[in-house]
């Protein structure tokens, strides 16, 4: 890969923990601080050494790292801000924040997020990754070639170009009985029931219960999307392991609602509730707490 541009003056960046964090599917580790990452309808390289306020990007130019890259990182997000007043809410909090502190919030695509995370119910994150790469290699087009090993890598299919599939072909592709919601979430894109780009503008909770008018999208699905495509900070997406990791922490290992964390969140990190979850998950998850 040519045409290197650098993300310098970097603070709370850490790229092994913002695509190790559960939120992005479409990377690859390709040396202990280099990765493929597949967005944007792009394929670029990025590294970063340890402790470094830089990081190199491969594939990308100047102009395509601030109208594409700078936003997909939050690079204008004050994350030193964010992290103070968390760190500031309790010791555990602060543990989590210290542990993550370069964890970003990504800005990714909002087809790919609602197809990714409707593929993602019941389903480990390498699965997950598979799928996807199952259902851009079969219906996305080809990006390029790269490496020596002459891997190919495809852009994920838009609506019109996943339309064209079929159940059958779909299961084919190890989705499962996530088939039909895959379907029906191409179908109201196409005919215009739900406009994705609407969902900038609206709020969260309009937001969400537009996306769970799609099959098989609820409020965990709908609050992933919501904080990963849309940056809606205040959403609080809740999955497995982070109700284990909120119940041990604030409810002293009783087991409760998803609801009763989502008031909780709303509540007690108002609207950082979404980053809360990002270093609270990512630290549950690396340390295995509560599990």
């Amino acid at each position: 890969m040519s045409n290197i541009v650098m993300l310098d003056h970097l603070n709370h960046f850490n790229i092994t923990q913002i695509l190790e964090s559960g939120q992005v599917f479409r990377f690859e580790k390709i040396t202990e601080h280099s990765y493929l990452l597949n967005a944007k309808q792009r394929l670029i390289k990025i590294t970063q050494q340890p402790h470094s306020s830089s990081a190199l990007i491969y594939n990308t130019n100047v102009s395509e790292l601030d109208e594409v890259w700078a936003p997909y990182f939050d690079i204008d997000t004050d994350y030193a801000k964010i992290a103070n007043t968390l760190s500031n809410k309790d010791e555990y909090m602060a543990k989590a924040v210290a542990f993550g502190s370069g964890i970003r919030i990504l800005h990714q695509d909002p087809w790919e997020m609602l197809i990714s995370f409707i593929i993602s119910q019941n389903k480990a994150i390498p699965h997950i990754k598979q799928c996807i790469k199952n259902i851009s290699e079969r219906f996305g087009f080809l990006l390029e070639q790269t490496g020596s090993d002459d891997k190919h890598y495809y852009a994920f299919p838009r609506p019109k170009e996943l339309s064209r599939a079929t159940e059958e072909e779909l299961r084919e592709c190890k989705v499962g009985f996530r088939a039909p919601y895959i379907i029906d979430a191409c179908h109201k894109i196409l005919n215009g029931e739900i406009i994705l780009n609407d969902l900038y503008i609206m709020p969260a909770e309009e937001a969400r219960e537009k996306l769970m008018t799609i099959k098989g999208v609820g409020p965990k699905i709908a609050d992933c999307i919501l904080l990963f495509a849309y940056g809606k900070g205040e959403v609080f997406p809740t999955d497995v392991w982070i109700k284990r990791v909120v119940e041990g922490i604030y409810f002293e290992g009783r087991e409760v609602k998803p609801n009763e964390i989502q008031e909780f969140a709303r509540s007690y990190f108002g609207e950082l509730a979404g980053y809360a979850q990002q270093y609270l998950f990512y630290y549950g998850r690396e340390n295995a707490l509560f599990k």
